[in-house]
Parts: C-alpha cells; sequence; structure tokens
C-alpha cells in the first residue's frame, strides 16, 4: 500500500495507541453472537502489548442509534467477549462512536477529542472506511497514522480481485443497483463471467425483458451497456412466492404478476455451482436469494461449491459470509473479507476514504 504505514514498522514502545476497530458484531441476548471482526483485530492488539505499548484505547461503532445513547447498543458485552479471548490489563474499550452525532457528521472536533486518546493511531476497521466519519478520515489529522495489520491485508487482498486471472467469475448479489453500478462497469472487462443474484438479477430480468412480477427492483435502471453484455449471467429459474404463501420453482420467464423472486432455482444453483469449481478465481459479494428471510438454498449451495473447490476466492458481505462459514474450508485459499461495503467501494473506486486519510496523515 503505497504511502500507507503499517503499524509493524512503527516504534509503539511507551506509548498510548488508539486504535479504531469495527467490532460491529452481532448481538443475542445482551452477549456476542458471531465475534468474527473481533478475532480479526487480534493479531494487531496481540502484537502492540508485546511491543510494549503502555495502553491500548479502542474505539468502535455498534449498531445505528442515531447520535444518541441506545442502551442495547453499549459496548460492555464487546469488551466482555474480548476479554475471553486477549489479556486486558493495558486495554479500554470505549463507549460506542456513534452515541454522539459528531461522528457521523464528520465533526473535526469530535476527531481532535478522540485524538487526545493516544500518541499514535492505529485504523484497524477496513469494513467502516468507506466512511468519511470523524474517527475514520479526521483523527489521522492530528496523530501519526498507521493501517493495522488486517486492514493492510484487507487492501493487498481485495485489490487482487482487480487483476484476477483468466478463468475467473464474480458472483453478485444483494440489492440497490446503483451501488452496484460502479463496480459493474469495473468487474465487467475483467472478468469473462459475472452471476447476478437477489435484487440485482431482478433488474437484470426486468431489463432484458423478462416479466418479474411484484419483486423488489431498483429505481435506477441497468443501461444497457450492462444489460446487453453477454458475460453478465442471470439466474435460468427462479424460486418465486406469492404474499406470505407456499414457495415455487419457476423457469425465468414464468413469474406471474403478484409473485415475488425469492431465490436462484436448483438448477441455476447446480450449474453456477460446476463453473465455480472449475474457476481459477472467484469474487463474490452478497446472497443471491433473500436470505434474512430463510430463502438461503441458492446461496449455501453455492458456497458448499466454493468451500469444495480448489480456487483462490475473496467474499465479502455478511450474510455470504456466515454461508460460507457452514462449510469447511481452506483459509488460505479463501479469504474473508469484514467489509462488504467496504470491499465493493474498494473494488469499484480503487481505494476508500480511510486509506486516503492514512496516505496524507500527520507525521
Amino acid at each position: 500500500m503505497p504511502g500507507i504505514k503499517n503499524i509493524k514498522d512503527a516504534d509503539v514502545h511507551g506509548k498510548r495507541v488508539l486504535v479504531h476497530t469495527d467490532f460491529d458484531v452481532p448481538l443475542k441476548n445482551g452477549a456476542v453472537a458471531d465475534d468474527f471482526r473481533i478475532r480479526a483485530a487480534l493479531p494487531t492488539l496481540q502484537l502492540l502489548k508485546e511491543r510494549g505499548a503502555t495502553q491500548i484505547v479502542i474505539i468502535s461503532k455498534l449498531g445505528r442509534p442515531g447520535g444518541k445513547v441506545v442502551e442495547e447498543l453499549r459496548m460492555a458485552p464487546i469488551a466482555a467477549h474480548l476479554a475471553t479471548l486477549i489479556d486486558m490489563s493495558n486495554i479500554e474499550v470505549r463507549e460506542n462512536l456513534r452515541f454522539d452525532p459528531r461522528e457521523e457528521a464528520s465533526d473535526e472536533s469530535y476527531a481532535k477529542e478522540l485524538a487526545t486518546l493516544g500518541d499514535i493511531f492505529v485504523n484497524e476497521a477496513f469494513a467502516d472506511s468507506h466512511r468519511a466519519h470523524a474517527s475514520i478520515v479526521g483523527i489521522p489529522k492530528f496523530l501519526p497514522s498507521y493501517a493495522g495489520l488486517r486492514f493492510a491485508e484487507e487492501v493487498v487482498r481485495v485489490s487482487e480481485a482487480l487483476v484476477p486471472p483468466q478463468k475467473s467469475l464474480a458472483i453478485i448479489g444483494g440489492a440497490k443497483f446503483e451501488t452496484k453500478q460502479p463496480l459493474l462497469e469495473a468487474l465487467v472487462s475483467r472478468y469473462g463471467t459475472i452471476f447476478l443474484g437477489g435484487a440485482l438479477a431482478n433488474d437484470l430480468l426486468k431489463s432484458r425483458g423478462m416479466p418479474v412480477g411484484a419483486s423488489l427492483i431498483s429505481e435506477t435502471p441497468i443501461p444497457a451497456s450492462l444489460a446487453e453484455n453477454f458475460h453478465i449471467q442471470a439466474p435460468v429459474d427462479l424460486v418465486v412466492r406469492t404474499g406470505e404463501g407456499a414457495a415455487r420453482s419457476a423457469k425465468t420467464g414464468d413469474v406471474h404478476h403478484d409473485e415475488r423472486i425469492v431465490d436462484i432455482g436448483e438448477n441455476t444453483a447446480a450449474q453456477w455451482g460446476e463453473q465455480i469449481k472449475s474457476a481459477e478465481f472467484v469474487l463474490w459479494n452478497g446472497p443471491v436469494g433473500i436470505y434474512e428471510d430463510s430463502f438461503v438454498g441458492g446461496t449455501d449451495v453455492l458456497a458448499g461449491a466454493l468451500a469444495s473447490s480448489p480456487c483462490r476466492a475473496i467474499v465479502g458481505g455478511g450474510d455470504t459470509a456466515a454461508a460460507l462459514s457452514k462449510f469447511s474450508f481452506d483459509p488460505a485459499r479463501v479469504f474473508i473479507s469484514t467489509g462488504g461495503g467496504a470491499m465493493l467501494e474498494l473494488l469499484a473506486k480503487g481505494t476508500l476514504p480511510g486509506i486516503e486519510a492514512l496516505t496524507s496523515s500527520k507525521e
């Protein structure tokens, strides 16, 4: 990462280190339900302890409290869980950044206040670094700043997806075509095959004259340059549902006006799974069905194919990572990014606000 200093090269002995993590993890009954993001930050925290940092101050967001204190979104459960993973003798976990409205407003006065907590700053919050918030872009103006170990690895590994080998494919799911358009435009010249799932597939089908019934679609139509591109493929069959009724399988083109598309079909999942197994490299971001409503069949089939495939892969997005975690896979071959949105923006733009802030940080 040209212009960005890595914390492994910093002298932290005797210094207070302010570490921005992304511990925005799911909670259940007041306890951490998934600690993937917490564990991802442990190597950096351990490095700081081993090299003699006198104090490690952790800052993070949790949920969307809207600039006010929300009891259910306090950091106490996060700190309690972290204490089961690492010695907390010189570690302090500060309260939720988003309790202060100045965080999302990128108020420089808030960044300056936060900067008083450390002698140097470490950004270990890749998943939050596509947001130009005070703690991401403001603190580096006041402190010498470094990339955390995981942050640096994320940038290197995700950037690899911009120069894939010849037999590569991308799977892009989720919704909001307008947020995915820059990504698709960046990928279409680099990947021989791009599969669209989720609501993005609805947009593609509609643009190609196929019925989508009452399915979720974006306000922004897919431009002809993408809709007509043969590299971008839509499902060949679907799972559809009327209201709260039973789901049924349907061929693409056989969606009734009162039905909505909820997943890719069995034939599509099987075909895409076979192509994953023969690929050299796979980029995957976002589920191909409405995962949060338990339409997980298509996504899980693809996750199983990827887990058993010999190809290298980069996977991002919480639901995508959750699907893959159901299977055993080689983490040296399949890299799971901690950030879905940050991953997409880095691929589309080649940089992030958090990266730019580190590049121009105070010496």
